[in-house]
């Protein structure tokens, strides 16, 4: 590796509370070192990431436009402090807010590796899901160091037939929707496009709602504007809430009061509820 970079992250920052998850067919986050396969300009290309007690991430890449891409995918240039301010007082986002105050999401490498994540979690289990994932992508993309892969681009995801999804698991409708949105746009291009342009556009495929285009904003676009409406955790901790069964749009009601920051407080208020930082009592077992 030839580049190394230490970044300043703008604002509150945690790699270790933002990666702790991240794990994929692409990446691992093992004892605060980052590790992740990277296409960069047609070749193979693996980066490091790690933080020092200052605060201070340093990137190891092996080019300027590695280390620039993982900047990114860690979003260490995208505070979020005025978030913290808006929540700081907020009734069910408070207390957390401060106890995760360093927490980003962590983004993919592409937009169709988002997109991919959105259509392999739709109404299964979350472990299922990421299984389903990393079978796609090692099956069918380069292969880097540390035995980790590339993110598929839109290319990759429209040269299949939605057959080969579904032999490796993946709903035949489903990949039958991916494949055809792959082949008719460019993914990349929604980079800069508005995000209510962008969820009008995807939610016109078959297969694709609200809780998809969230994934496709938070993890694809590093957009924070669009909630995850819609996902089981967040339907967990409405039923907790609410004492009784509710449906997936419901969850929209819960984001609401969040507005320009709904996918980020959509992460905040899952991983709070996982943690037990909510004020939902002993509902939360329900």
């Amino acid at each position: 590796m030839s580049v190394e970079l230490a970044a300043a992250p703008r604002g509150p920052y945690s790699l270790a509370l933002s990666a702790r998850l991240s794990s994929d067919a692409t990446r691992t986050f093992r004892d605060g070192l980052f590790t992740a396969v990277l296409a960069v300009d047609g070749r193979t290309e693996l980066a490091r990431a790690w933080q020092s007690p200052d605060g201070t991430v340093t990137i190891r890449a092996e080019s300027a436009a590695g280390a620039g891409r993982l900047r990114w995918m860690l979003a260490l240039d995208d505070d979020h402090s005025d978030f913290l301010r808006s929540v700081r007082d907020d009734a069910m986002l408070g207390p957390a807010s401060r106890a995760l105050r360093g927490l980003r999401p962590v983004r993919v490498g592409t937009v169709a590796h988002a997109l991919l994540r959105a259509f392999c979690g739709q109404l299964i289990e979350a472990k299922r899901a990421r299984r389903l994932e990393q079978t796609i992508i090692r099956r069918m993309c380069a292969a880097g160091g540390e035995r980790l892969h590339v993110s598929p681009t839109t290319r990759d995801l429209g040269a299949l037939a939605p057959s080969q999804l579904r032999a490796l698991g993946l709903h035949a409708g489903r990949g039958a929707s991916l494949v055809r949105l792959c082949r008719t746009i460019e993914l990349e291009r929604l980079h800069g496009v508005p995000t209510d342009v962008v969820a009008s556009r995807l939610e016109r495929e078959r297969g694709l709602g609200p809780w998809s285009v969230g994934v496709v904003c938070l993890e694809g676009l590093g957009r924070y504007d669009y909630g995850l409406v819609g996902d089981l955790g967040l339907v967990k901790l409405l039923r907790a809430l609410r004492g009784r069964p509710v449906e997936g749009w419901e969850t929209a009601e819960l984001l609401e009061p969040y507005r320009e920051w709904a996918g980020l407080a959509s992460m905040y208020l899952l991983a709070a509820y996982s943690r037990g930082l909510l004020p939902v009592g002993d509902a939360r077992a329900a």
